[in-house]
């Protein structure tokens, strides 16, 4: 599997989500959404988090940029459908942890996890709402306690990533930071209809759907621009 470096962000390429997702089952990594965002304000530390993991095409800008590092063919895989994959693909045989989101929508996830597939061991969950030390080390032991083989963390940026970390010193297994994605995958929040989505301009619907939003994607334009001047 082709690696490569994106404004310093190593960023993995593989042939399909099978291959990423064996990848990360054989070497028991914290798989990393990689998009235009991420590569354009990377930092010291948001570049060193990813290189010690598993970043991936996330995002139309991150399939781009590895094309112009003459990588061809490259996957796009969004993490709100990546983990609903390793769902599908190992529920019968791996065991989950999920963590993140209200209570009811933590709850809504994993009754529906358990509708839609049958037999999937989900040894335990609990909200995202993590306020304390010791809330997080009694997590943290739950989780050792539970061992499951896959730990989906749903919090938001850098949250998640800084906690799943911490939770892998003591527990080795595959992560995925999942942001939003239990809100998407219970109706809550509604993902860009399919149209946007195979076009590519799934920001596109979000902006008109939320202008607010202008003020983070006007940084896609530097992006875009960097991009064509081979800046990255």
């Amino acid at each position: 599997m082709e690696v490569k470096s994106l404004n310093g962000v190593m960023t993995c390429a593989p042939g399909s989500r099978e291959e990423l997702m064996q990848y990360a089952f054989d070497n028991q990594k914290i798989m990393v959404a990689v998009n235009a965002e991420k590569i354009l304000h990377a930092t010291d530390d948001s570049r060193a988090f990813i290189n010690r993991n598993l970043g991936y095409p996330d995002g139309i800008g991150a399939v781009w940029t590895l094309e112009k590092k003459g990588i061809k063919k490259v996957v796009k895989i969004p993490g709100c459908e990546l983990w609903l994959d390793v769902v599908k693909n190992y529920h019968k045989t791996k065991s989950f942890y999920l963590v993140g989101g209200k209570q009811d929508i933590i709850e809504a996830t994993v009754n529906q996890l358990k509708s839609e597939f049958d037999g999937i061991n989900i040894c335990n969950f609990r909200n995202g709402y993590i306020k304390t030390e010791a809330e997080e080390e009694a997590l943290i032991e739950d989780i050792k306690a539970h061992n499951p083989d896959v730990v989906f963390v749903a919090m938001g940026s850098p949250k998640q990533e800084n906690l799943m970390e911490r939770i892998q010193k003591s527990h080795k297994a595959v992560y995925q930071g999942l942001g939003g994605s239990f809100d998407v995958y219970t109706g809550h929040v509604k993902r860009a209809p399919e149209w946007w989505v195979k076009n590519n301009m799934e920001w596109a619907y979000r902006l008109l759907r939320q202008p607010s939003r202008i003020k983070r994607q006007i940084h896609l334009v530097r992006f875009f621009i960097n991009l064509h001047l081979n800046r990255y």
